[in-house]
């Protein structure tokens, strides 16, 4: 009986150590204020941060000179370093905040860009009378009848 005992719990702690791997494994990495993953490259999982397109990634990747690997491979020097770089520029909730702060101004001095957005239609010379769709369907949506100015 006490073979038996021992054999339970030595696949027990054994299970439980693979699943505390696996758990480590799945962990996605957070840079930037957001959760980037491990199983992609690095230049693409870049772009999971708001406000790092293509360009911006294979740029940060550049300047610090390190190759398009998967994420899960990068050493903690690399990963302090990408940390660094992601943190000069403006991502995530502060340019949320900006953007949303920029269209407020517009719309608090009643320019025609500020009344395009408050009105929800497309205000940077797009035709509406075919186009637009997308736009307009947001104010059936809320409710909101256009007006016509």
């Amino acid at each position: 009986m006490l073979g038996v005992g021992r054999s339970l719990s030595d696949v027990s702690q054994r299970l439980l150590r693979n699943l505390a791997l696996r758990c480590q494994q799945v962990q996605c990495l957070r840079v930037g204020n957001a959760e980037i993953p491990n199983h992609k490259r690095l230049q693409i999982s870049l772009q999971y941060i708001h406000g790092i397109g293509r360009s911006r990634a294979h740029q940060i990747l550049v300047d610090l000179s390190v190759q398009n690997k998967l994420t899960k491979d990068l050493t903690g020097v690399e990963l302090n370093a990408l940390k660094e770089e992601v943190s000069k520029y403006l991502t995530g909730g502060d340019l949320k905040r900006c953007v949303s702060g920029d269209v407020q101004k517009l719309i608090d001095s009643g320019c025609y860009r500020g009344i395009r957005h408050v009105d929800m239609l497309p205000c940077r010379g797009q035709r509406t009378k075919t186009n637009a769709r997308t736009r307009k369907e947001h104010t059936k949506q809320l409710g909101k009848v256009p007006t016509s100015r």
